[in-house]
Formats: C-alpha cells, sequence, structure tokens
C-alpha cells in the first residue's frame, strides 16, 4: 500500500471513529482531501485508492490540476478566499464552493455559472473566531447574506463553512464547532434548508465531528506537509 493509500486509510479510520464516539453515523461525514500545493500525480494517487472528492485555494494551480486529470470523475471543491476576478473560472470548473463571504461574490458566481451545469454547491465562509486576518462573513451578519444567496439561480446554497482560530485543546476545539452548528441552525430556523458544516482540518476533525461536521477539510494527513514554495 502507498504512503498516500495508507494515509486515507488512516484519516478514514479516524473519522469513523470519532463518528461512533459522537454516536452519529459516519456516513454523515465527508472527507474532502485538500490537495493545494500538491501534484497531480498524487491527486491521481489517491483517486485510485478511492478519494473522489478534492478541494484547491489557488485558482491558476487548480486548473492546471483539473485539465490535467479531467480523465478521472472528481468533484472539484474550492475553498480558498474567492476574488472577483476568478469568480468566472470558479463557477465555470468546480462543483462546490465554501467560501462565499459577501454578496458580491455570491451574485457573480450566480451570473457566471453555465446554464448546462447543475447548480454551483456554496457554503458562506464565517469567521466565527472574529480574527481581523481570517476572511468570513461576520456570525452577526451571516443570516443576511445567507438569505440574499438563496435566492440567487446558478447556487445551492447548502451550509456553512469555518476555519477557527488554532487550538491544542480539545475542548476549546470544540467551541467555535458548537457555535457554527448553533448559527445554522438559527438561520433553518428563519427558514432555510441548510445541511451542510464544512469545518475540521487534519488537527481538530474530531472535535468538528463532536460537534455535527458534514465535511472535514484534510491535507496534510494524507498527503504530508505542505511546501507553500510550490506553484500556486
Amino acid at each position: 500500500m502507498t504512503t498516500i493509500a495508507s494515509n486515507l486509510q488512516a484519516v478514514r479510520n479516524m473519522v469513523t471513529a470519532a463518528a461512533i464516539e459522537a454516536g452519529r453515523n459516519p456516513g454523515e461525514v465527508m472527507l474532502l482531501a485538500v490537495s493545494k500545493t500538491f501534484a497531480a500525480g498524487m491527486v491521481r494517487e489517491a483517486y485510485h485508492a478511492g478519494q473522489t472528492c478534492f478541494a484547491e485555494s489557488y485558482v491558476q494551480e487548480a486548473l492546471g490540476k483539473i485539465a490535467a486529470l479531467q480523465d478521472l470523475e472528481i468533484e472539484w471543491h474550492y475553498i480558498g478566499p474567492v476574488q472577483s476576478n476568478k469568480t468566472r473560472a470558479i463557477a465555470e470548473n468546480f462543483a462546490w464552493v465554501h467560501s462565499v463571504d459577501r454578496l458580491k461574490v455570491a451574485e457573480r458566481l450566480s451570473e457566471q455559472r453555465p446554464a448546462h451545469l447543475p447548480p454551483l454547491q456554496v457554503c458562506l465562509q464565517v469567521n466565527i473566531s472574529r480574527e481581523k486576518t481570517k476572511s468570513g462573513v461576520l456570525p452577526n451578519e451571516a443570516s443576511a447574506l445567507a438569505h440574499a444567496t438563496a435566492k440567487l439561480p446558478g447556487l445551492t446554497l447548502r451550509g456553512l463553512m469555518a476555519v477557527p482560530a488554532p487550538s491544542n485543546d480539545p475542548v476549546a476545539q470544540r467551541r467555535p464547532f458548537a457555535q457554527l452548528r448553533k448559527l445554522r441552525d438559527d438561520l433553518n430556523r428563519q427558514g432555510l434548508e441548510l445541511d451542510t458544516l464544512s469545518m475540521g482540518m487534519s488537527h481538530d476533525s474530531p472535535a468538528a465531528i463532536a460537534e455535527g461536521a458534514t465535511i472535514v477539510r484534510i491535507g496534510t494527513a494524507i498527503f504530508g506537509a505542505r511546501n507553500y514554495g510550490a506553484e500556486k
């Protein structure tokens, strides 16, 4: 078994164990392999080990991989900050966008989603820890953005995404994830139908799963340490 295949199996085992520990069905949690900065060949290797959903953060890098791997049935997710001048490429090439944080971006993705493709599945990125250096709509502004985004054609608003402030304390890790879940539940009580919580990465996925994550975004535990000097 290759390193990527064995890493994938270990991550799947972790997801299953965390879900069972939380009293949840492991099938409720999607594993999203974060392949940003990793070569297309590594994505292909993970695909042949059974992984079909991959996430990218840099548009130009992603487009190269999408072209190189078009023979594979991959579901591509965009999880990086969305720049207005990149919305067309994102709308045309991805199935999901997890990082919508303002209405202008949502409107551009809606206008630029090709009519022959299914609706773009989107999550709102929430700055749940209110960090000045992080992208995301503030929690108290999420309701207005969610209701406006839900009305746009060509998009399906699925839920919320967050990248909380890092912590090594499992108890502290759970707090922002619980806050995001509560926000999602509040929006549903306002009449929205959100089923997705995209939260949890390599270091804090068990805490996220315990608080209801439906998608965990894991890169280094699958592919190894990242070299941020790689092509973007």
